[in-house]
């Protein structure tokens, strides 16, 4: 890799001349700027971040944490990984991404170094411990999820809350009263993560007041998992007829076990999913679904991460409203 005294060298002039032309901090000449900059072009120079950092306090780097847990399902993370990635790139930005489950530590690491011009956090839950740093922060930060109390924060996310509320009231309308949901494996519900918690509580709220009974069993997906999650599901009510799955890895063991057990969909039973329309589609029965957004989250918490840089930022919240696609597994309740 070529080093910035490789090009002072190549220019006849000092390393400390070069690193002037590139912070622009001190007026050179135009034939000496000419000459450097022909140099750093002859030879492919491209200085570091850390090089860049010292000379501008500017890296162009933003950190993406985004803890990656066993009991998560890890497509739909890097889906939006991937989405923040092309729209940072497309504002000049490069990404730093930063995949293990330090927490705090993490934030400390950016917010006390020169890695990186801002912060971009996932995996959100309700107290998060990061919290505290980012209210403090010197470096904007932006989370894709929504804390318990998002005051001062800047949050994108889907709106979880509406989205359970609209899987209720869709399956409500068709007839359905007994309803059981397929969360999440119980380690997200224990660390009450955001949108996990969120979905719950919109399921809950409308099941109240539509008169429909809705309970809820995390499952860690798998067939055994979800063999014995519906075992016990059509045990305590055996007049369930509406599932609402919040689990990637539960979809098509679901199917299956529905179909060994004689229950037809959607004759028997209907089957609304919150995931991925790739999950979705692709599963033996086409599945009725809220699509997780990951490509418009990604843009538009870049978007606010961008304003914020230059200078044009607020904290603010922004919910995306949940859209349910009507497929082959939903149908009126049987009568």
């Amino acid at each position: 890799m070529v080093t910035l005294a490789e090009v002072a060298k190549h220019a006849g002039v000092s390393a400390s001349t070069v690193s002037y032309v590139l912070s622009g901090k001190r007026s050179i000449s135009a034939s000496t700027r000419e000459r450097v900059e022909r140099s750093i072009d002859d030879l492919g120079y491209h200085p570091n971040a850390g090089a860049r950092a010292l000379a501008s306090s500017k890296t162009n780097i933003i950190a993406l944490m985004m803890p990656l847990r066993t009991d998560m399902y890890v497509p739909v993370m890097m889906e939006i990984a991937i989405a923040v990635a092309t729209a940072a790139r497309a504002h000049g930005y490069d990404i730093l991404l930063l995949t293990g489950e330090e927490g705090p530590a993490a934030v400390r690491r950016i917010e006390g170094s020169a890695l990186a011009d801002a912060m971009i956090l996932m995996d959100v839950e309700l107290d998060d411990e990061r919290l505290p740093l980012v209210r403090g922060a010197e470096r904007p930060v932006a989370l894709i999820g929504l804390p318990g109390d998002p005051t001062d924060l800047t949050c994108v996310d889907l709106d979880f809350t509406a989205t359970g509320a609209l899987c209720v009231e869709y399956l409500a309308n068709l007839g359905h009263r007994e309803l059981a949901v397929i969360g999440e494996a119980p380690g997200v519900y224990e660390r009450h993560t955001g949108f996990a918690e969120r979905t719950l509580s919109g399921v809950r709220s409308r099941a109240r007041e539509l008169g429909v009974r809705a309970l809820h069993r995390p499952c860690l997906g798998g067939y055994p998992a979800m063999a014995g999650t519906l075992a016990r599901i059509f045990d305590e009510r055996p007049g369930t007829t509406g599932f609402i799955v919040q689990n990637e890895a539960a979809v098509e063991p679901l199917l299956n076990l529905l179909r060994q057990q004689g229950r037809a969909v959607p004759e028997d039973v209907s089957v609304v999913a919150i995931c991925p329309d790739q999950v979705a589609t692709q599963a033996s029965v086409r599945l009725t679904s809220v699509a997780i957004p990951a490509q418009e989250m990604g843009r538009r918490t870049v978007e606010r991460i961008v304003a914020k840089l230059e200078g044009r930022g607020r904290p603010e919240v922004q919910l995306l409203e949940p859209e349910l696609t009507v497929r082959a597994s939903s149908g009126p309740a049987p009568i």
